[in-house]
């Protein structure tokens, strides 16, 4: 997949077209990305137990990956991303501006 949990990334397609959010969970398995503030919808959620009351949540939901294209916010552009080997390093970088993007290692789990 082309993005990765932290980047910048802008909706290129759908109802959400134009929106500029960081990706905050992905799944490979379905190609899809959760992106802040993007393709929020209603989620009415039943008591859990008795006594307790149902909630009405606006939560993000996810859009695939196809549609999200990484942003780079020092240009004010989106981008397709290309690899390139820096330093003996492979990097990611955006393929119209020539900006690297910074590596991000996956957070671990706390037990």
């Amino acid at each position: 997949m082309h993005v990765r949990k932290g980047d910048t990334v802008k909706v290129i397609a759908g109802g959400d077209k134009g929106k500029v959010g960081t990706v905050l969970d992905i799944n490979t398995k379905r190609g899809e990305v959760v992106v802040e503030g993007v393709n929020i919808k209603t989620k009415h959620v039943k008591p859990a137990a008795q006594g307790e009351e149902g909630q009405i949540l606006k939560k993000e939901f996810p859009v695939h990956h196809s549609n999200v294209a990484v942003y780079s916010t020092a240009q004010q552009t989106h981008s397709r991303v290309g690899f390139k080997v820096v330093d003996g390093k492979k990097v990611r970088y955006l393929k119209k501006t020539g900006e690297v993007l910074p590596e991000r290692l996956p957070e671990k789990k706390a037990e």
